[in-house]
């Protein structure tokens, strides 16, 4: 999920890069998973940064 090796780097800025499966051509079967995969991720990043979620 990015650009890889083509994104522009900015120094002093921190940079992710998820392994996530593609779910291109799959059912929504296959997308939830990788949906709340993300939502994990994202709700896990915002509480380092210490930002409260609902």
């Amino acid at each position: 999920m990015g650009c890889g090796d083509t994104c522009p780097v900015y120094p002093g800025k921190t940079y992710l890069d998820w392994k996530l499966d593609d779910p291109a051509g799959h059912g929504v079967e296959t997308a939830r998973p990788i949906r709340d995969e993300i939502e994990r991720r994202i709700r896990g990043l915002l509480a380092e940064l210490g930002i409260e979620t609902a």
